[in-house]
Parts: C-alpha cells; sequence; structure tokens
C-alpha cells in the first residue's frame, strides 16, 4: 500500500515541474513575440504620419491606409504607394503600373511632392 502511494506522490511532483517548466517558456516565448509587436507600431507610427501629411498638403489625393502600406489615388486612378521599411532600399519600383514608393522615415513635404510629381 505504501508503494503505491509513493509512486503517486512521484506523480505528481513530475506532473508540476513539467507544468512549471512549460509555464516559463511559455511567458518566454510571450515576451519575444511582444517586442516584435513594437517593432510594427513603430512603424505604423510613421505610416500614420505620413498619411497625416499627405491629407493635410495634399488634399487632391485620396488616401487609402492598409496594414503596411499607403495607397495614394486621384480620381480613382491609382497613383503610388508608400512603404516605410527599414529593410528595403530607399527609392522607387514598380508593381505592376504603379510606383512604389518606400521611405526609411516620415518624409518631407518637398520629399512627397516631388515623389508624387514623378509618379503621376
Amino acid at each position: 500500500m505504501i508503494d503505491g502511494i509513493c509512486w503517486l506522490v512521484i506523480l505528481f511532483v513530475v506532473i508540476a515541474v513539467l507544468w512549471f517548466v512549460a509555464k516559463s517558456r511559455g511567458a518566454k516565448a510571450g515576451e519575444k513575440h511582444g517586442s516584435a509587436k513594437s517593432k510594427n507600431t513603430t512603424s505604423n507610427d510613421a505610416l500614420q504620419k505620413t498619411s497625416v501629411l499627405l491629407k493635410q498638403y495634399f488634399p487632391d489625393y485620396k488616401v487609402a491606409r492598409k496594414s503596411n502600406h499607403l495607397l495614394i489615388s486621384q480620381q480613382n486612378r491609382k497613383i503610388a504607394m508608400i512603404t516605410i521599411d527599414k529593410k528595403i532600399a530607399s527609392g522607387q519600383r514598380l508593381l505592376g503600373d504603379v510606383p512604389v514608393i518606400n521611405y526609411h522615415r516620415v518624409p518631407s513635404r518637398a520629399q512627397l511632392m516631388a515623389n508624387l510629381q514623378d509618379a503621376e
């Protein structure tokens, strides 16, 4: 009888240790995932500032906010797509017939004006 209770106690101890290890690893994985989220919010803040800048100084353009880019259109015609990503080279490239303009940080009004005129 004592042997059965001893094995039962050992089994409960092993289960408790495994549960604590799994819980501590889950918390560490959650911290890593949370830091990646803060990088995205920094990028999104730059996109938000760029969107406000476009709406303020370029009222004739319509700005559609997507998750990772801004889509600029005028009279139902896509003019350009603006992204802010430090991993991609700064400048322009084409996606179909729409130029994709990438910045590393929030662009100035002069940069936007020059790039949007080139895109048209």
